[in-house]
């Protein structure tokens, strides 16, 4: 029987796909006998692609397995690592292999520009959002809310002006300050100058 050719991509979909598989079928120490071979056939039939644990240390001996497993049976030997052999015949009725068809992502519906956004959970009960009256080129948009501003607040182009950063000269009472006094002394520690201190 002739053996399955796999490209190179497929080959690759295919050994991720059966990366979490256990091995289905064990070889023993009597090496491939004919019950082996009806078995993994067996395997093969209704799971399409199967890991195979071969037995014995001698790599050469694997070899001479798998391109027998894949001749006799008619299928396609995806990878060998160690002593797990890796196998692949198409199902049944499947022009596409099924590890790669369960391998496709599905495409994700995507919505045009056009159409109105709804949310997931919306959209999940079957329902959509109600559409917004839009404002007609007729309508007039309506006027910004201007705020009143005192005289003595406006700068020379008539518009507010900042609030500065700068201190009042005046203090808050009102209050002309003495030289001297508690009041000047602790302004003068907030302007940077200090009083001379004398050591007794």
């Amino acid at each position: 029987m002739p053996i399955l050719e796999l490209t190179s991509r497929e080959r690759s979909d295919l050994r991720s796909a059966a990366h979490p598989l256990r091995p289905v079928v064990l070889i023993g120490d009597n090496g491939l006998t004919e019950a082996v071979l009806k078995e993994i056939d067996l395997a093969l039939t209704s799971h399409g692609l199967i890991k195979v644990r071969a037995g014995g240390d001698d790599r050469e001996a694997r070899e001479t397995m798998l391109s027998t497993i894949c001749d006799t049976l008619s299928c396609a030997a995806v990878h060998h690592l160690g002593k797990t052999l890796i196998l692949f015949r198409p199902l049944a009725g499947n022009v596409k292999p099924a590890a790669l068809a369960a391998m496709e992502p599905e495409a994700p519906a995507k919505r045009r520009a056009s159409e109105p956004y709804t949310p997931k959970k919306l959209a999940a009960e079957g329902k959509t959002l109600g559409k917004r009256p839009r404002r007609s080129e007729t309508e007039e948009p309506k006027a910004a809310k201007t705020r009143f501003v005192p005289q003595d607040q406006l700068n020379k182009n008539g518009k507010p002006m900042r609030p500065s950063n700068k201190r009042a000269t005046v203090s808050g009472h009102g209050i002309p300050r003495r030289a001297g006094s508690a009041l000047s002394l602790r302004a003068g520690a907030r302007s940077g100058t200090s009083r001379k201190t004398t050591k007794r």
